[in-house]
């Protein structure tokens, strides 16, 4: 049965459940602390994971991965340890606004503020954004919050179930007024996607290997 002809929730839950049953539970987001979690989220903004890595694996070697020592390693040698993951003069400033607003607030005290109030003060970091924001929202403060990314707009406006050209507030809000569900649920759900999109539904797309081609507009044309 395609997702046009079901309710948004009902494909999202199918879809879903067709995914996790296929390529298992992802464990995400990879990071063995939530401060690097928010490190990584920042990084990763127009580059690949493995680029991300290798600057984070810097900063540890450095021994350099805390908002304290961030915040005081000098602008230009942190660039330096950020080179991997591209564009790294801009996001050694967004890196260190970042590490400025978590010593303000505290990393643990910030755990008690409600998820609307902590993601506005999150949106109010220079260089934070709502993807970005999302990110650390659902994987390093366990909030429910759906993040919304280039893959989700390709995958499910080839499905139908959207346009791709909705705004990011637009779609978060669809994808988690139809789901209603957990932060464990949310994480699962965007690692399948961002697996899937980068192994099955790419750019020119791998429709005879995918999973949920039968609610796929796409496929079916």
């Amino acid at each position: 049965m395609r997702a046009g002809a079901l309710s948004t929730g009902d494909a999202l839950h199918k879809i879903y459940d067709a995914l996790l049953g296929h390529y298992g539970s992802q464990h995400w987001w990879p990071g063995e602390t939530p401060f690097e979690v928010m490190v990584g989220a920042v990084l990763t903004q127009n580059t690949s994971w493995v680029n991300v890595e290798r600057a984070i694996q810097n900063l540890k070697q450095a021994e350099i991965l805390s908002p304290q020592a961030i915040n005081q390693c000098p602008q230009e040698g942190l660039a330096h340890l950020l080179r991997p993951s591209g564009y790294f003069n801009v996001k050694a400033k967004r890196l260190k606004n970042l590490c400025e607003w978590i010593l303000e607030l505290g990393l643990e005290e910030s755990r008690g503020i409600a998820t609307g109030a902590l993601r506005s003060a999150l949106l109010s970091v220079n260089g934070v954004g709502p993807e970005t924001a999302d990110d650390i929202l659902l994987y390093a403060y366990d909030r429910p919050i759906f993040v919304i990314d280039a893959y989700t707009r390709r995958i499910f406006s080839r499905i139908g179930l959207v346009s791709g050209n909705e705004s990011y507030e637009a779609l978060r809000t669809l994808f988690e007024e139809a789901l209603s569900a957990s932060a464990a649920i949310y994480n699962e759900y965007h690692a399948l996607i961002v697996h899937h999109a980068k192994y099955v539904c790419q750019v020119k797309p791998r429709c005879d290997q995918c999973i949920i081609k039968l609610h796929c507009q796409f496929d079916n044309k």
